[in-house]
């Protein structure tokens, strides 16, 4: 059985492989300029020897303001962004929402942790999932609202390329903030997410899993 690595191993690896991919490019760039180490690292103020260790990715840390200074004596800019993949850190409410959405369900509907998505290479995943012997629906719960169409969006991309189930329930925490921003935004979601709370809450205590997607609030 394949182990699944942790956030600081694909961290790691991230490194390695950006370490790798910056050192070529500088390396390369310069080549075809013509351009001597000593006379490059001059300009960028560091050393020979670090420009050439970084180069060649044997630098494990290598200063971000070093590569930037070498970028642009070759005529490049730096440009490192970070891209949504895998699933953060549940915080602590979170885990409690999950806690408080779990009471509400009644056999046969089995509640599940979280669920990657199915396909091998995709390190995203959903934060729960309720099944019962006909149906099933992923679960995401959402501690404080942040961007709400960069939420709609999150879910909609993992809906497309997850075949499991076609339902989404978003658990949310009953905070002022996030009343205020449901009371503004709810309608605008209605379409994506029809249920409303107290159909979710009906369908799972009467052991089923809701066939739509919705909102709750608990």
């Amino acid at each position: 059985m394949p182990i699944r690595e942790g956030p600081a191993d694909l961290g790691n690896a991230d490194a390695v492989k950006l370490r790798r991919e910056l050192g070529k490019e500088l390396r390369q760039t310069r080549a075809a300029l013509g351009l001597s180490q000593r006379a490059v690292a001059r300009l960028a103020i560091v050393s020979p020897s670090r420009l050439g260790r970084i180069e060649r990715a044997e630098t494990i840390e290598p200063s971000i303001v070093v590569m930037c200074r070498a970028a642009r004596v070759l005529g490049l800019e730096a440009a490192i962004k970070l891209y949504p993949s895998g699933t953060p850190l549940r915080d602590a409410p979170s885990l409690r929402l999950a806690e408080r959405f779990k009471a509400l369900v009644a056999p046969p509907v089995r509640v599940r942790g979280e669920t990657p998505l199915p396909a091998r290479d995709d390190l995203r995943a959903w934060d729960g999932m309720v099944v019962d012997d006909e149906n099933a629906a992923f679960t995401e719960y959402e501690s404080r609202f942040g961007d709400l169409q960069a939420l709609t969006r999150r879910i909609a991309l993992k809906l497309r390329d997850d075949p499991r189930a076609g339902a989404v329930i978003v658990v949310v925490a009953r905070t002022r903030h996030n009343l205020r921003v449901l009371a503004e935004q709810r309608e605008a979601m209605r379409e994506q997410f029809p249920l409303d709370g107290a159909a979710i809450a009906r369908e799972l205590r009467a052991g089923r899993v809701p066939k739509h997607s919705g909102i709750i609030v608990l």
